[in-house]
């Protein structure tokens, strides 16, 4: 094994994004340890509707990168054990959102029921898109984790970042509680807590916390065999059952809270889905995505100090993929990756 290929690198988070840079970066010969403040999937990745759509609204100034987003989740799949995507294509109606992706056919009433063969009533017409899918995303982080494992990292849970070593302006490793870790290059994938981690750095990266509902029930399985986006509803289904649905967030009062946003929601379902009347809510909750003011996101090293890189990103499960493919290949290899270019946090500064 040569120097280059040798580095040791941290990876601060355990979400999806992070677990992807350390199975990518492992694979690549790096010397990785992952640092969390949590438990494995313990943020944002643990209340994702975890849709891979790689379609987008409007100009898009990632598509490069979008574009490869499905196919890197359909390579993982063939090399890391246990990690599954569910290719059931997804149907979109009444939404007006103007999303499109090149694999996109509109089909008919016909084709829509036998798709969905247990919606009351059917449109006259949809968007298909049978490239799509659908994952675990908590069982996708921890195969990709094990996966990373199994090539020599080390994943450190509960273990929060305290600070950084510093020196000749240099990051040189992370102060945690159980002591320094030495780096060669750290890799800040902690999600909302970024940008705080970022200022630590001298590095100010404008990211919010974007709420966003997330919504499971009980449900007979069958209901719902793809992925259903309507004026209505956003769902799917797991194969046990599960019911999965994504709400946009709208204000904290009460009756916007989550468990009135999940009862108002399972009777929406209720009256799209024949057979749905026992579908009963099992848990509902905020999840906090790391927005980019820009809403592009932030992948490269940070100009203000050497060895620290950033990922930032939404939507995250949809890109976590790609994005560690290529960014271990800037990372290790050395290797500027022309679909990141947009993405540099040098971006931001003043």
């Amino acid at each position: 094994m040569n120097q280059e290929t040798s580095k040791r690198i941290v990876v601060i988070g355990a979400g999806i994004v992070g677990a992807s840079l350390a199975y990518h970066l492992a694979s690549k010969g790096a010397q990785v340890t992952v640092v969390e403040a949590g438990g494995i999937a313990s943020g944002v990745t643990g209340t994702s509707f975890a849709w891979l759509n790689a379609s987008c609204a409007g100009v898009d100034p990632i598509a490069a990168l979008r574009g490869g987003a499905i196919a890197a989740w359909r390579w993982l799949e063939t090399q890391v054990p246990g990690l599954t995507v569910r290719w059931h294509g997804a149907l979109s109606y009444g939404t007006q959102d103007g999303r499109v992706s090149p694999s996109c056919m509109v089909i008919d009433r016909t084709r829509i029921a036998q798709l969905e063969p247990q919606l009351r009533q059917p449109p006259q017409q949809a968007l298909y898109e049978p490239e799509q899918g659908a994952l675990d995303a908590v069982a996708a982080t921890q195969a990709l984790l094990a996966a990373a494992r199994a090539l020599g990292a080390t994943v450190r849970t509960h273990t929060p970042v305290l600070g950084f070593a510093i020196q000749d302006g240099k990051v040189t490793g992370v102060e945690t509680a159980a002591g320094l870790i030495d780096a060669d290059v750290i890799v800040l994938a902690a999600g909302t807590a970024i940008a705080a981690l970022a200022e630590q750095l001298g590095a100010s990266l404008p990211i919010h916390a974007s709420p966003a509902i997330f919504l499971r029930y009980q449900a007979p399985p069958g209901l719902v065999r793809g992925i259903i986006s309507s004026h209505a509803m956003e769902v799917r289904q797991d194969e046990d059952g599960a019911m999965l649905a994504a709400e946009d967030y709208v204000d904290d009062t009460p009756e916007n809270q989550p468990a009135a946003m999940a009862q108002r929601t399972a009777s929406a379902i209720r009256k799209e889905l024949e057979g749905a009347e026992a579908i009963t809510p099992e848990y509902a909750c905020i999840g906090l995505r790391p927005m980019p003011v820009d809403g592009v996101p932030i992948i490269g090293y940070l100009p203000q100090v050497e060895g620290a890189y950033v990922c930032a990103m939404h939507p995250g499960v949809v890109l976590a993929g790609i994005v560690g493919q290529l960014a271990s290949g800037e990372i290790v290899d050395g290797q500027p990756a022309s679909a990141l270019e947009a993405c540099r946090p040098a971006r931001f500064q003043a």
